[in-house]
C-alpha cells in the first residue's frame, strides 16, 4: 500500500542521492552558459515530452515572467508549447524531428538548449540536442540515471540517480528551481 510517509521517504532518498553526486559544478556551468547567452540576447530553448513538457513550460514561465526577483523578461521559448507547430510538423513529417525543426527556427549560435527526459532517450530531444550542437549552442540535459542517449550530447548533464520517472521528475523540479533562481540572481540587475 502506498502511503504518504513512504512516498516522501523515497523522494528524500533520491534527493539525498542526487546531492551526493556533487552536481554543484555542473549546475554552475549550466547557469554560466545560460547567463552568458541571455545577457547577449541569445535564446534559451527548452523541450521535453509529457511531464517533462510541463516542466519545460514551467521553466520558460519562470524565465519570461519572474521567479523570485523583479527583472526584465528573458528570451526563453518552450518548444513543446505550440500545438499548431507540434501537430503540423508531426503529421506532415515526423514527431522525432518536431523539436529539432524548431531549433532550426529559433536557435542561434551562443544560445542554449535545455532538454528534459527522464530516460535520456527521447528521440525528439536527442535530435534537438544534435541540431543545437550543429548551430553552436550550449546544451544542458536533465535526465535520470546515466543520461541515456542524451549524455554525450550535453555540455552540462544533470542526471538524477534513479530510474523511477516520478522520483526523477521530483528532483528535476528542485534542480530547475535552483537553475532559475541562480540565472535570475545573476541577471536581475542587468
Amino acid at each position: 500500500m502506498i502511503t504518504l510517509n513512504a512516498w516522501l521517504s523515497d523522494a528524500a532518498a533520491v534527493l539525498a542521492a542526487t546531492r551526493a553526486r556533487g552536481l554543484d559544478a555542473t549546475m554552475q556551468a549550466a547557469v554560466d552558459a545560460t547567463v552568458t547567452a541571455l545577457a547577449a540576447n541569445r535564446p534559451l530553448l527548452v523541450c521535453g515530452n509529457g511531464g517533462s513538457a510541463a516542466d519545460a513550460q514551467h521553466i520558460v514561465g519562470e524565465m519570461v515572467g519572474r521567479f523570485l526577483k523583479e527583472r526584465r523578461a528573458l528570451k526563453a521559448i518552450c518548444l513543446s508549447s505550440n500545438p499548431a507547430v507540434l501537430t503540423a510538423w508531426s503529421n506532415d513529417y515526423s514527431y522525432e524531428t518536431v523539436f529539432s525543426r524548431q531549433v532550426e527556427a529559433y536557435g542561434e549560435p551562443g544560445g542554449v538548449l535545455l532538454g528534459l527526459s527522464t530516460s535520456g532517450n527521447s528521440g525528439n530531444v536527442v535530435k534537438a540536442l544534435e541540431a543545437a550542437r550543429k548551430l553552436g549552442m550550449a546544451t544542458i540535459g536533465l535526465t535520470g540515471e546515466g543520461g541515456g542517449k542524451m549524455a554525450p550530447l550535453c555540455d552540462h548533464l544533470l542526471a538524477v540517480p534513479s530510474r523511477s520517472t516520478p522520483a526523477i521528475q521530483q528532483v528535476h523540479l528542485a534542480l530547475y528551481h535552483c537553475y532559475c533562481a541562480a540565472v535570475e540572481e545573476r541577471l536581475a540587475d542587468a
